[in-house]
């Protein structure tokens, strides 16, 4: 197969992951499983794992820095399993329990609302990225990897944060 073709291949899947996944969501969060018990326990599980996430993500990025290829690529699949695993736990939550209200108020509620839509937002964004810097590395485009890394990090980096300080601004709530 020429490289053409397999960056086609690769180029589907993305398209189709980049649309599939944040429609799953969407459509997921309006299903509730009836006679399960509330998965109330994962929140913090999920939001450690984006801790987590944002932690390896910054070591991965020192690694490389080092010249340490093979420990920036595992570093970086951990990254995407934590962020699937993430997501799985998110979607299960959801399935189970209604949405916890923001009970805060003031100014640090329009803090919370900007926190949480461009969250969402950058997270729905950065699947895209996510996939395409993944297959530049795979198939050892490594400039264009390097081009667009610089754009991915910084956007998984902050969904990863913010994900945590959603959490903590939301636990009292739950």
């Amino acid at each position: 197969m020429s490289a053409s073709t397999t960056s086609k291949k690769y180029n589907i899947w993305i398209w189709i992951l980049s649309i599939v996944i944040p429609v799953a969501v969407a459509v997921l969060f309006t299903i509730r499983i009836p006679n399960v018990e509330r998965l109330g326990f994962l929140p913090p599980i999920y939001a450690t794992i984006n801790g987590l996430t944002a932690i390896l993500l910054i070591i991965s990025v020192i690694q490389i820095k080092k010249g340490n290829r093979r420990a920036h690529e595992l570093l970086m699949k951990t990254c995407i399993v934590l962020s699937v695993l993430f997501l799985l736990m998110y979607v299960a939550y959801h399935m189970t329990s209604d949405s916890t209200s923001y009970g805060g108020e003031g100014f640090i509620k329009y803090i919370y609302f900007f926190i949480l839509i461009s969250h969402i937002l950058l997270s729905i964004t950065v699947i895209p990225f996510v996939l395409i810097t993944y297959v530049r590395a795979i198939t050892s485009n490594f400039e264009a990897h390097k081009k667009i890394a610089r754009i991915t990090f910084p956007i998984w980096l902050y969904v990863a944060v913010t994900g945590v300080i959603v959490y903590i601004m939301i636990s009292p709530y739950y």
